[in-house]
């Protein structure tokens, strides 16, 4: 319970920055009619969304299994996720109109001095976020913080992209602002259709871990013959894994037993993620190699 609390205070904060910088990006995007500046408003607020994700992942899987969901409850998590990635489409929309409504209207963005200290500022603070979550996540071993904090470091090319439009509006070079609208909604629509893939991969039971891994680490075991029908499915922190082990056919159920058990331990020891192992023992028919 204290890694949870602690993970999701990491949250709480990296989302209130998330908020901010989001929100003085679109504002002033708007006022300013910076389609390139407001576009990456809108890219900079699915890091608060995902934030938010998280704190509803974290609240879910702190949820032990139960009779209906015997498997605990990791992939509520995976359908918040694609809902991220949908909204982002949408989003990718939005980004699109206005840089039609940009071009068609010739909308000239009024860029100067306050443009650039904003930039910047976020900037910083993007900055800032992706080395503290990610700091934090490495500490707490949180895949997702990790995984956010990359998300964030995002964000801080997309910006340096908008800062250099914003020196060649200077110059005279108006469309731009225009132009680089049209990055960032490609740039926000790759990444919606990446999560949705990515976590429609989850939901499939997509292989999480290499099985000639597992095999290697099983068949080191003693008393082990041979493995085969080796699956994993589940989220990357929360694994599952079933296999098929053979063993001497003349060893007693309780050898037997010991040792699967000995493989489930030595496969949830270095993969601290796995969760559950079920191993089917089996009796190896050429006792030659027993």
């Amino acid at each position: 319970m204290k890694r949870i609390s602690e993970v999701s205070k990491v949250l709480l904060l990296t989302l209130l920055l998330n908020i901010i910088v989001s929100g003085a990006k679109i504002a002033y995007g708007y006022l300013t009619y910076s389609v390139a500046i407001s576009s990456d408003g809108f890219h900079s607020l699915f890091d608060g969304v995902s934030n938010v994700v998280g704190l509803v992942g974290v609240y879910l899987a702190s949820n032990p299994p139960d009779d209906r969901h015997p498997y605990g409850h990791r992939k509520f998590e995976t359908v918040f996720t694609i809902f991220i990635g949908v909204l982002m489409l949408l989003t990718c929309y939005e980004i699109f109109k206005g840089v039609y409504e940009s071009v068609g209207h010739q909308h000239q963005p009024v860029v100067g001095i306050p443009s650039f200290i904003l930039m910047i500022s976020t900037t910083a603070i993007n900055i800032f976020v992706t080395t503290y979550e990610s700091k934090k996540g490495r500490r707490l071993k949180s895949e997702y913080l990790i995984a956010d904090a990359r998300h964030t470091r995002s964000d801080i090319y997309v910006s340096v992209g908008v800062i250099a439009s914003l020196v060649f509006i200077e110059l005279g070079f108006g469309y731009a602002d225009a132009v680089t609208g049209a990055v960032v909604g490609l740039f926000v629509a790759k990444a919606g259709l990446d999560i949705i893939r990515e976590s429609a991969e989850t939901l499939i039971d997509k292989s999480q871990v290499d099985a000639s891994e597992i095999l290697q680490i099983a068949e080191c075991v003693t008393g082990v013959v041979e493995c085969h029908n080796i699956r994993t499915r589940g989220t990357k922190d929360s694994i599952f894994v079933d296999m098929h082990c053979l063993v001497n056919p003349e060893l007693s159920v309780e050898k037997a037993h010991g040792i699967a058990h000995a493989v489930e331990q030595k496969i949830r020891q270095k993969y601290p993620e796995i969760v559950d192992v079920v191993v089917h023992v089996e009796p190896a028919k050429n006792k030659e190699n027993v």
